[in-house]
């Protein structure tokens, strides 16, 4: 570390580390989408998975994993650092493309999923935070918007090269050598080239003795889940609109081939509800200049009304253009629910808030699933979108009434000052 490379922050100043994290959330959103349209598909007509419920296990596993990862990541993050935090993520998963390409039963095709959502949690996190280190309050949302859309263009990516190599070829082992490529060379970028970036958001830190300063973990916990209603509030939203996200993962590609669409075209279906979140650029730098609830409210009932849409229509291109509404309403909501806990966290603790929202909302994918595999199985493939719709309706109303704006220039949103025997009896370091 150089005292050039500690001097200031900015995307500007710092752009050549900024762009190898560009880079790596990319490779974090190609290695999830490797699994997006493929790995159903071939639990059913490979391993001769007939239960939904049981091809949905892969996905509860998944959630589960990344959202208790996601707590510890921002934990781990804070006491040791971006960087090594980084590498163990991507070292996490050298044996997935091994796993998905020899797994004799869909026992393995989960257990190979508990390792990627360790590999997301701990790098996605990591890809997160450094960039919110580089970028500074000013360029937050920019910050956030740019490492979203670039994550969730890798997802889309993904799960199309994936479905196209699966189409000219098989379901399995072509695909997952695309996975394979993708994984080893992360892995060395995160080891040779990537810079620590921790001491940048100590540049923030103006006085350590504000009250709001040095929380404990355990206070930050519960401040973040049920001690301050906006934070409450975004974690709930988060959580929920990763319904949607398990919705396009687990139901769409088996509802749309049950329909007769081919897996080629399911897996552009796919690929055009992540390859929205690309305009993350524009909705994070949107948010600097208006504020994170506007498009954090609109975002939840467009998205809302685009799975809701889907059953209600049938044929190629109209899922092309739901999925793309869908994908719309996410891509304003996004970025927008995760600056907020990085607005309202004092920066001596930032990494442990984010934390925890991204444990709320990523276990989604996993209550999800239960939800979505149940109502598959025990009602209908039409009832899991109706379903996801509703709670995305109601989830909005909650941030509707309860979530004030978080932007620091022009935001509403004051911070409890926490108990003061809480912070005498547990101490004040993170």
């Amino acid at each position: 570390m150089n005292a050039g490379f500690a001097h200031k922050q900015g995307i500007r100043e710092h752009l050549g580390q900024f762009s190898l994290h560009v880079l790596l959330v990319f490779a974090t959103g190609l290695t999830i989408g490797s699994e997006r349209a493929v790995v159903p598909v071939l639990g059913r007509d490979i391993l001769g998975v007939e239960s939904l419920l049981v091809i949905g296990s892969f996905v509860v596993s998944f959630g589960f994993v990344k959202g208790l990862l996601n707590l510890y990541a921002g934990k781990w993050g804070g006491e040791y650092g971006r960087k090594p935090v980084l590498v163990l993520g991507w070292a996490t998963a050298l044996p997935l493309p091994i796993i998905l390409i020899y797994a004799p039963s869909w026992a393995w095709i989960t257990v190979g999923n508990i390792l990627l959502g360790i590999n997301q949690a701990l790098t996605w996190s990591m890809a997160i935070n450094a960039k919110i280190d580089i970028a500074g309050p000013d360029q937050r949302g920019l910050a956030v918007g740019i490492d979203e859309a670039f994550g969730y263009t890798g997802v889309a990516v993904g799960a199309w090269i994936t479905g196209v190599i699966a189409a000219q070829t098989s379901l399995r082992p072509e695909p997952f050598y695309f996975l394979a490529i993708v994984v080893v060379l992360a892995f060395l970028v995160s080891i040779f080239l990537i810079k620590e970036t921790v001491h940048l958001a100590e540049l923030e830190v103006e006085d350590d003795d504000h009250y709001d300063a040095n929380l404990p973990f355990v206070e930050v916990l519960k401040r973040a889940t049920y001690g301050d209603k906006t934070l409450f509030a975004a974690a709930q939203a988060g959580h929920i609109e990763k319904f949607v996200d398990t919705l396009f993962w687990l139901a769409v590609p088996l509802y749309l081939t049950s329909q007769g669409l081919g897996i080629a075209a399911v897996g552009f279906v796919v690929a055009v509800h992540s390859a929205m979140y690309f305009l993350q650029i524009a909705t994070g730098g949107l948010a600097d200049r208006i504020g994170r609830r506007p498009p954090v409210l609109v975002g939840m009932f467009l998205a809302g009304v685009g799975v809701l849409g889907m059953v209600l229509v049938d044929g190629y291109l109209p899922w092309v253009v739901l999925s793309g509404v869908s994908g719309l309403g996410m891509a304003l909501l996004y970025p927008n629910l995760m600056t907020v806990p990085g607005d309202a966290a004092h920066p001596t603790w930032r990494a442990t808030g984010m934390g925890v929202y991204r444990m709320w909302r990523d276990s989604g994918y996993g209550v999800g699933a239960i939800l979505i595999g149940l109502t598959m199985e025990f009602v209908s493939a039409e009832a899991a979108f109706y379903a996801t719709a509703l709670l995305m309706f109601v989830s909005g109303a909650i941030v509707y009434v309860w979530m004030e704006e978080t932007h620091p220039n022009f935001g509403t949103h004051e911070p409890p000052a926490p108990a003061t025997e809480t912070l005498s009896d547990t101490g004040t370091c993170d």
